[in-house]
């Protein structure tokens, strides 16, 4: 059983952030997520298997093989307009994961930090409809759910719009729609974008990328600017073990050998390129190079602000 993190208020730091062409890209913390998530998340990722993998240490896994995994939102500014990439768990929601339940950090006010306050925001896109993903969709006005993102477009793929509407789904999951994603369609913020399978643009330096696997509409974005990319991975890789080792498989993921299949296509597109990656629960640093090791992958870290680190 996970720990909850109701509270987590802490004083604002500067958000992280990286340089791609003209464009600064703001990590948006939420909140770290809780030890036990990377055994329950990807099962396969044992210790052992992540010891052996020693350029996880010690950032992305501690010296006993402990995954570190975050929560967190990416901010950019494009051509005038604020675009936020996914909002995360949420305050108040009630959530059958503890971690999440009834959470209270200060995800909004670090959002006005870094110049993104939420009535500015002009696009939220949404990778995937997962309840780590879609929180602060919505925010409480007394006993209501309303948009945060009052005059924002709030996109996701019709694929992944399409195949939720289709599913039966258990409680848990309807309550997350009812609290976190039916408010906003039925404000009329809502817009399903047909992703073509060599990606859809939305915005002037924007592009959605299918990557089904975890979900059957997850999208990564694309991020460019004067001959410089970086790339949001959603949960195409929650976390760089499945760098190392792309066969391992969230236990979430709807379609696990896809989602594979989907993981290598991502990484060997990437390997050796100058494109940057930004992984949707990587810790700090959370953004780096993908390059080619053994049978896998390896991410390069690129610290806040900074260039590659070789280790």
């Amino acid at each position: 059983m996970f720990t909850s993190s109701r509270t987590t208020k802490s004083p604002t730091p500067p958000a992280s952030s990286w340089t791609v062409g003209d464009h600064t890209v703001r990590r948006i913390d939420e909140v770290v997520l809780p030890a036990q998530t990377g055994p329950w998340l990807l099962p396969g990722a044992t210790t052992d298997l992540v010891t052996r993998t020693p350029w996880l240490s010690p950032e992305f896994a501690d010296e006993q093989g402990v995954l570190r995994l975050t929560s967190h939102s990416f901010a950019v500014e494009v051509d005038g307009m604020r675009v936020l990439v996914d909002t995360g768990i949420g305050n108040g929601k009630r959530r059958a994961n503890p971690a999440w339940h009834n959470l209270n950090s200060d995800y909004e006010a670090r959002l006005r930090a870094a110049g993104f306050a939420p009535e500015s925001v002009d696009i939220v896109v949404l990778t995937h409809l997962h309840a780590d993903h879609v929180g602060w969709n919505t925010r409480a006005e007394g006993d209501a759910w309303v948009p945060t993102f009052p005059n924002a477009r709030y996109l996701t793929s019709r694929t992944e719009w399409d195949y939720w509407a289709g599913v039966d789904m258990e409680e848990a999951r309807r309550q997350m729609f009812r609290d976190s994603v039916h408010p906003v369609r039925e404000a009329g913020l809502l817009d399903l974008i047909d992703v073509a399978d060599e990606g859809t643009d939305v915005a002037p330096g924007i592009r959605l990328l299918p990557t089904p696997g975890h979900t059957p509409g997850q999208v990564a974005v694309e991020l460019s600017s004067r001959g410089e990319t970086a790339l949001v991975t959603g949960d195409s890789i929650h976390h760089p073990v499945q760098m190392a080792h792309p066969e391992l498989c969230s236990c979430v993921d709807i379609a696990p050998d896809l989602a594979a299949r989907t993981r290598n296509q991502v990484l060997g597109s990437l390997a050796g390129t100058s494109t940057l990656l930004l992984g949707s629960h990587f810790p700090p640093p959370t953004a780096g190079h993908v390059r080619r090791e053994n049978d896998g992958y390896r991410l390069v870290p690129a610290p806040s602000g900074g260039t590659p680190i070789d280790h």
